[in-house]
């Protein structure tokens, strides 16, 4: 059954006929067009479909479109300002923190709502919260190095 769902997307409103119970990331892809959020494992374990709601990390696979009404909601191409690429993306780039892209956009997000929980993770929190994000290339080492050096940036910075 559809109904009216309203929430805010990348800072701008959205009202969207819908099955509430449809996974938003098939709601963004395909209703929306906004691809950057990916589908890895269909079950919240690969962290590729990651969005941020209300700032936090979530998995958009897992989550219905209806839970997210009057919320907002922010997926990979939100996340700059204009041509203002967010410090997480710069710092991504500048570490060559990707190789096939794929995670990219989830691991970003997630790092997003790290740094915005905590300023100044250490080497281990950035780990730990970085290891349900999952990357077949093994960039790891690079995306920790890029998650420091956005941290620094943003004016947090290593303890």
């Amino acid at each position: 059954m559809r109904e009216n769902v309203q929430l805010k997307l990348n800072g701008k409103p959205v009202s969207l006929e819908v099955d509430p119970g449809r996974p938003l990331l098939w709601v963004l892809r395909y209703d929306l067009g906004l691809t950057g959020t990916k589908y890895g494992c269909g079950e919240g374990h690969c962290g590729a479909c990651t969005v941020l709601v209300e700032g936090s990390a979530v998995r958009s696979c897992l989550l219905r479109v209806g839970a997210v009404a009057g919320k907002e909601v922010t997926t990979i191409e939100g996340l700059a300002r204009g041509s203002e690429l967010h410090p997480v993306q710069k710092a991504f780039a500048e570490h060559d923190a990707l190789q096939c892209g794929y995670c990219t956009p989830g691991m970003i997000l997630n790092a997003v709502s790290l740094l915005r929980n905590i300023p100044r993770p250490t080497r281990s929190q950035i780990i730990e919260t970085m290891e349900g994000n999952l990357c077949r290339c093994g960039a790891h080492k690079r995306i920790i190095e890029a998650i420091e050096s956005a941290a620094q940036a943003m004016g947090g910075g290593q303890r």
